[in-house]
């Protein structure tokens, strides 16, 4: 039934391919291979028929519209991704407005299509977002239709140039002035002033602007304040605001991030958002909530990245597999044909584990927005309870999935060999964008270790026999001694090897919060005694998450509504996952005498087996993830399997090609030849 419903209206979106050109036979074949069917997953991993053809209806309209061209845009001049990427924007304002787009993933569908580079996304991301939280009723109303109708754009500028991730470090003042009711905003420092907001360097006309809040002497901590920064008839900066660029990047260059110093900016009283914190008029403060509900649109924009991860890498994994299956070398039977490259068991290694990380995170983001959700109603209601566990969730789920896929997208870009150096491939650019992420929003380690506070402070109270609810709930179990499978053929059980990752999660907490106890008697401080513990800390946060990864896919394939052949692969794609990262992580499984080697030895058998079993189904796998050509520009990894024609046809767009003798030749290379090298 699934299959049908797809046919008349998926077959047409499969081609993405333009007219009149023939799908190369190789890739055929894989297609034809597939034991599943690939539209059943393709509707899954798009929540419903609904949902997937208002994804596509979206896309239909972006790629047919020539604003959003990307020809080409691996080589354009910072100049010209700036340029490009605003009118992009503007363009998005139109192109909403004519078709009536207001659904709340359709901003999202353009940065996605569009590779992020959209100069004013962060209007749409965080700067509305955090209005609509933070905001009481009043500021809402008067904020929001000014940001929604773009008589403002704004940006969200929380780190400065000394400090990031540690909000309480923080050097930008508010000092609140009761005889004029307004703060009074201040860089004390060269490190105090904002550096990073995107947008901030040349766009952006107000900010929402995170500052340590001062109130008769005494200091509240970070809060977020509305500034205008530019003049809404000019454009310039208004007075005591000093804006700039922080200059090119390995990417993002058409983003526009940049710096902003203030010096005694006065802003009115009611520009700060006062939902859960207020300063009255005669300067008293009143906390209505938990100070730590500014993170929530940090938590928002994490919870996305994590849902990026999935795609980057789906991105990236696309590109290689479908050039695996073209590309041809060597032969594997002695004097037999050459065959394709996808036939080795180490280009299957290559690739494969990142298939199943694709389709992890996915399911990770599919359990992860309703916990998001249902925090946000609780916020409304004041309840802070799933707060911190959440916090913890996010942080430790950004930190892992930007560094596994980052990891993924390299992988790919070396299977392509040569090949996959090249821009037209698509994967350098894919591996600068996304390994950016391992920073922004917070460094990974950073938050590894916010992870570790929230672990520490359970195991805490676990030991005190107090009860835990939610994730945290495993560390009040009695850990097992031993892994309790003693056959080959009973090793590759869901159950027992989500035990393993529990045990292994519960092991490294109780290790690293031992360490901790022994540093801190020996008598150093607390945060001497962390930062002594550091690394074992990360290590417990690491398997902490990564625990709650496998345990989202291991239950998710068991509750998704598929058929029995396409269940059967995304239960091949869990186990490969999770065998995968026990043997990236064996010593961990070991260490303590809960695994042996011998039980180990197991499950890199079955991971070779569950290699066997993708291959056939590897093509179907990514063409699954439905992403156009138009948003893919990559040579290598196009629908119709014809790299070599398209690899050909791009070169000779170069510039190097417009003509038959460079100029070079006549300013060096003929003198050379020559003999005038004296004259050079």
């Amino acid at each position: 039934m699934v299959a049908s419903r797809m046919e008349s209206h998926g077959r047409g979106q499969d081609l993405k391919t333009s007219p009149g050109v023939i799908i190369h036979p190789d890739i055929q074949k894989e297609r034809d291979l597939a034991t599943f069917q690939k539209d059943e997953v393709t509707l899954f991993l798009f929540d419903g028929l609904k949902a997937l053809e208002r994804k596509r209806y979206i896309e239909s309209i972006i790629a047919s519209d020539p604003h959003f061209d990307q020809t080409g845009r691996c080589t354009l001049t910072s100049k010209e991704a700036f340029d490009r990427s605003i009118k992009r924007s503007v363009r998005w304002v139109a192109v909403k407005e004519k078709y009536n787009l207001n659904e709340p993933d359709d901003d999202a569908a353009l940065g996605r299509c569009m590779n992020q580079d959209v100069g004013l996304f962060i209007h749409l991301l965080m700067f509305i977002p955090t209005i609509d939280r933070l905001g009481t009723e009043e500021q809402k109303v008067k904020w929001l239709p000014l940001a929604r109708q773009y008589k403002i754009i704004g940006t969200y500028a929380q780190t400065e140039l000394g400090h990031g991730t540690n909000l309480n470090c923080l050097e930008t003042t508010a000092t609140y002035d009761e005889k004029t009711q307004e703060f009074i905003l201040n860089c004390p420092s060269l490190t105090a002033m904002k550096w990073w907001p995107g947008g901030l360097a040349k766009s952006c006309t107000h900010v929402i602007l995170t500052a340590q809040l001062i109130v008769k002497g005494k200091t509240y901590g970070p809060h977020c304040f509305i500034v205008q920064v530019r003049s809404l008839e000019t454009h310039q900066p208004l007075p005591g605001m000093t804006l700039g660029d922080i200059g090119r990047k390995s990417s993002f260059d058409a983003i526009g991030n940049g710096f902003l110093i203030m010096d005694h900016v006065r802003i009115p009283r009611l520009n700060m958002l006062m939902k859960y914190a207020e300063v009255t008029p005669n300067g008293e403060y009143k906390r209505l909530g938990n100070p730590k509900v500014t993170y929530g649109s940090m938590i928002l924009v994490r919870t996305k990245i994590v849902e990026a991860a999935s795609y980057e890498i789906a991105k990236a994994i696309t590109v290689a597999t479908r050039y695996s299956v073209i590309r041809r070398q060597g032969s594997i039977e002695k004097n037999g044909p050459e065959v394709p490259i996808l036939d080795y068991q180490t280009q299957q290694h290559k690739l494969f584990p990142g298939i199943a990380a694709a389709y992890a995170f996915k399911f990770v983001s599919l359990q992860l927005k309703p916990l998001y959700q249902e925090n946000e109603k609780n916020l409304q209601k004041l309840n802070f309870s799933l707060l911190p566990e959440l916090h913890a969730l996010a942080s430790g789920l950004k930190a892992l999935t930007t560094r596994e896929a980052t990891l993924h997208i390299e992988s790919c870009r070396f299977a392509c060999g040569g090949h996959g150096v090249m821009l037209q491939s698509g994967l350098p650019d894919m591996y600068n964008k996304f390994s950016a992420a391992c920073t922004y929003e917070g460094e990974n380690t950073v938050l590894l270790l916010q992870v570790a506070g929230f672990l520490m402070k359970t195991l805490s109270k676990a030991q005190t026999g107090e009860s835990i609810q939610g994730l945290g709930a495993y560390l009040t179990e009695e850990p097992k001694n031993s892994w309790s499978c003693d056959q080959p053929d009973q090793s590759l059980n869901a159950h027992l090897i989500l035990d393993a990752y529990k045990h292994r999660a519960q092991w490294l907490t109780h290790k690293a919060g031992e360490q901790l106890a022994q540093m801190m008697g020996q008598g150093l401080s607390q945060q001497q005694a962390w930062n002594k513990s550091s690394i074992d800390l990360v290590k417990a946060s690491h398997a902490h998450t990564q625990y709650f990864i496998v345990k989202c896919f291991f239950e998710g394939v068991q509750h998704v509504e598929v058929s029995h052949d396409t269940s059967t692969i995304l239960n091949t794609l869990s186990f490969l996952y999770a065998i995968y990262h026990m043997e990236q992580n064996s010593g961990e499984f070991i260490a303590d005498g809960y695994m042996t080697n011998d039980q180990l030895s197991w499950l890199h058998c079955h991971y070779l087996e569950l290699l066997a079993v993708i291959r056939p189904n590897a093509v179907a796998l990514v063409d699954a993830f439905d992403i156009r050509d138009e948003f893919l520009q990559s040579t290598l990894g196009s629908y119709d399997g014809n790299v070599y024609q398209r690899m050909y046809e791009y070169a000779k767009t170069s510039p190097r090609n417009r003509t038959e003798v460079h100029e070079t030749y006549y300013k060096y290379i003929r003198p050379l030849l020559k003999g005038m090298i004296a004259k050079l």
